[in-house]
């Protein structure tokens, strides 16, 4: 919920994409003016334009050598403008689900509706670049800091805290949804009689909590300290981008998954099997999709290998054929796999648990075509309805329809049986994180 409301608020206050939302409000306190973040070694995805960054828990005041009596807090600035966001929204869906229960059946009809609701009023605060140059001139960094040799030794890239938006007052964050005469609330989680019942969740942003920030890059050297003004862009494979523009927002998306996830093309059906066993058991366990993620991107960090070893049976299979696997191969295997994670990260817990029935019943490759076809019309052009082939939402059974429409609702478009379609908060990058999801589920199971 909190990822929702902080992409929300940079896509409402910097549609210029200098800020970058907060993805998790344990961790927000790690993202105040001064603090050093690390850039992961990944490219920006379609469905993730954001750099990849990792808190480091430390601050620059930590890792220089003393200097002036100077609190380095008094160097942060707070702008007095404000800005208050608002948003109330209400769906309406009417329909009926039959599921097959052994030894029974139940037929379930009603209706269903979504609202979500906050409030909150964003302030800017950060240090200006001023103080930061004299504060360059001054002091150096400290190389004998364990965290500052360790990044020297891995050549990791260093990034420092300089501009936030953080929460003026306490706000809250509502969503709820209500299902009448024994509608689903979540599918295949909770089936409820004729009665009425209301799913609420809601979240609590305390005063002063992060919820986007700005980054400057800082380059080490024998203890001096630079701060990079003008970074070089980023240049993309040829093969990536040859015939991605010709075909507009769905062309980028096709290309970058195929150009990706281009390993998994070469391997044979038993490690594909392998491959796709383990990302069934990530998308139950959030920590499991954790530790996947971190070890694979420890692949290509490390140059001098990386031993692969886990506690959980349900990754050991793969681990134990990666660990074997040449350099070279396994370097191409993580950063496959490392895409995939990414994408189901983007997915809510709801939608993994219906991809994986989606992959049971075999309809995946069918949502794949529907979800294409979704990305050919500009879901970043607001709220214009438009009409898909309604075939594609015909399936053999009505619950395997309502199934697909759930999934591709929650990525922010509301569906009709009759094929009308409705984005709601241009939810481009969200369908596209699904598309991928479809199309490397569809790769790995051997689907035509």
């Amino acid at each position: 919920m909190f990822k929702k409301l902080t992409k929300f608020i940079v896509n409402e206050m910097d549609p210029g994409e200098e800020l970058v939302p907060v993805e998790s409000i344990a961790h927000n306190e790690h993202f105040r003016p001064l603090c050093l973040l690390i850039k992961k070694r990944k490219p920006k995805r379609i469905f993730h334009p954001d750099p990849y960054y990792q808190h480091s828990r430390f601050t620059l005041q930590d890792v220089l050598l003393p200097g002036k009596d100077t609190k380095m807090t008094e160097c942060i600035q707070e702008d007095s403008s404000q800005f208050t966001l608002t948003k109330t929204s209400a769906d309406q869906a009417d329909g009926g689900l039959s599921i097959s229960l052994d030894p029974a059946s139940v037929e379930l009809k009603g209706a269903a509706s979504l609202s979500k609701e906050f409030s909150i009023t964003p302030q800017k605060k950060g240090i200006s670049l001023e103080s930061l140059e004299a504060l360059r001139r001054e002091r150096e960094i400290n190389m004998d800091h364990s965290f500052i040799r360790q990044l020297q030794k891995r050549d990791i890239s260093l990034y420092l805290v300089t501009e936030i938006l953080e929460a003026s007052e306490e706000a809250i964050y509502k969503e709820s949804t209500k299902a009448d005469g024994g509608f689903k609330t979540k599918l295949y989680a909770t089936l409820c009689a004729q009665s009425t019942r209301e799913d609420k969740q809601s979240i609590v942003i305390p005063k002063g909590c992060t919820l986007a920030f700005r980054t400057i890059q800082i380059h080490i050297r024998d203890g001096a300290w630079d701060l990079d003004y003008f970074p070089a862009e980023a240049v993309r494979t040829a093969a990536y981008v040859a015939d991605g523009p010709s075909l507009g927002k769905l062309g980028v998306v096709v290309t970058e998954v195929k150009y990706s996830c281009r390993i998994f093309s070469e391997l044979s059906p038993d490690l594909l099997l392998t491959i796709l066993n383990a990302i069934k058991a990530v998308m139950r366990d959030k920590n499991l999709l954790q530790e996947l993620s971190q070890k694979m991107e420890k692949v290509a960090e490390q140059n001098d290998g990386c031993e692969l070893k886990t506690d959980s049976p349900d990754l050991q299979a793969l681990f134990s054929t990666l660990q074997h696997s040449p350099r070279d191969r396994l370097l191409q295997l993580a950063e496959g796999i490392t895409y995939v994670l990414d994408a189901l990260h983007e997915l809510l817990e709801d939608q993994l648990l219906l991809l994986l029935e989606s992959l049971k019943r075999k309809i995946v490759s069918q949502q794949l075509k529907l979800v294409e076809i979704l990305l050919k019309h500009g879901l970043d052009k607001g709220k214009e309805s438009f009409h898909v082939d309604a075939e594609l939402l015909s399936f053999p059974h009505e619950e395997e329809q309502m199934l697909t429409i759930d999934l591709v609702e929650l990525s922010g478009v509301q569906l009709q049986e009759d094929g009308s379609a409705v984005p709601r908060d241009q939810p481009f990058e969200a369908v596209a994180a699904l598309f991928v999801a479809l199309y490397t589920l569809n790769l790995l199971s051997g689907s035509k």
